[in-house]
């Protein structure tokens, strides 16, 4: 059995707007760590650092193109038999972490919450930006299928990668409605913290109005295949985070998903 893994992407220089994500994985740790809550999933399972479940701690570019060591470190670590559970960093890890799993297991059915698309061919004039990563993802065949949910900010560009790759996308109208992502195959789940609305997840660079609730998002991750082969839990902003409450939700994320990966 592979070993769920906690892994920093320490990275926001692919980010728009306001950096300051690359300070995520020691606020979700922080979270993690903390005596206001316990080490214990909502499905009574314990899955503190240290027994069940590894941490690998940060990635470290060392001076390399940081989609490069994001690569070789999500390599190393699945050879050692861990299973991914990556902290970021802003959207533009995701690429390079899909890239290293894929090229192991082929193809992957990708689950992402989201308020944006992130299939802009180019965003600012950088293709690696973290507006772009899904468009690369797809552009190479690293996924099978592609879903998103949450999404409400898809504009001309984006709707014309959609048709053109066949994405399944569950926007905030559709999900209001009663639409749910079809889960059965799931094996890569990523989740941008901006996809809740800001009243629970103030702690982003770019907020969104009429988002998803945590309750939501929960649900889903605790249906989902425990034979995940990876996972990650980007764009928290600690700058931007009032009373740490964004950083408790994606630690609580962290656990509901390592909770899940130990089912396997």
């Amino acid at each position: 059995m592979s070993i769920p893994t906690l892994i920093g992407a320490p990275f926001d220089g692919h980010s728009s707007f306001r950096r300051g994500a690359a300070a995520g994985p020691s606020g979700i740790r922080d979270a993690l760590n903390s005596s206001s809550t316990n080490s214990w999933t909502e499905k009574r399972r314990d899955v503190a650092v240290g027994s069940v479940v590894h941490d690998a701690g940060d990635i470290d570019a060392g001076g390399q193109a940081e989609d490069v060591a994001i690569d070789a470190a999500i390599d190393a670590l699945l050879e050692r038999g861990g299973r991914p559970v990556v902290l970021g960093g802003d959207h533009s890890i995701t690429y390079p972490i899909v890239r290293a799993i894929a090229r192991r297991h082929g193809p992957l059915h990708i689950l992402h919450f989201d308020a944006h698309a992130d299939l802009y061919l180019e965003y600012d004039g950088d293709r690696f930006s973290h507006a772009c990563p899904f468009a690369r993802i797809l552009e190479a065949g690293l996924a099978a299928s592609l879903t998103q949910v949450g999404i409400r900010t898809m504009n001309d560009e984006q709707f014309r990668q959609v048709e053109r790759f066949g994405v399944e996308v569950i926007d905030m109208a559709g999900w209001h409605r009663g639409r749910r992502p079809a889960i059965q195959e799931i094996t890569y789940l990523s989740i941008d913290l901006d996809a809740f609305d800001p009243a629970f997840a103030p702690g982003v660079a770019h907020r969104e109005a009429a988002g998803l609730a945590p309750r939501d998002v929960i649900d889903i991750i605790q249906s989902l295949p425990s034979t995940l082969r990876g996972a990650d839990v980007v764009e928290l902003n600690p700058a931007c985070d009032p009373l740490d409450i964004t950083s408790v939700l994606a630690a609580k994320l962290v656990k509901e998903i390592v909770g899940k990966m130990l089912e396997d």
